[in-house]
């Protein structure tokens, strides 16, 4: 058997990775680290298997007929004529 250059981590290097987390986490709350990893891991699958069959049911149900909708007359606008002010009239003080 070929072992690649880099990989999966293999015997040793699995014990020297579990002597890492155990020194950094500590030994008692491993427990707590493995249970909040698990419920994420759950959480994760559920969320995904919910899009997957969304996207299923999207696929099996033809698009809704939209209903009609009513049209309205628009009404004209009142324009007010307003004479500009010029930037003399501004700037006199």
């Amino acid at each position: 058997m070929i072992n690649p250059q880099f990989g999966m981590p293999q015997g040793m290097e699995w014990l020297i990775i579990l002597a890492i987390v155990v020194l950094v986490f500590g030994a008692a709350k491993l427990p707590e680290l493995a249970r909040g990893t698990g419920q994420a891991l759950r959480i994760f699958k559920t969320e995904t298997k919910g899009l997957h069959d969304d996207d299923k049911k999207d696929a099996q149900t033809p698009p809704a007929a939209l209903p009609p909708t009513s049209t309205t007359q628009a009404q004209p606008v009142e324009q007010s004529d307003v004479e500009p002010e010029s930037r003399a009239d501004k700037h006199t003080g």
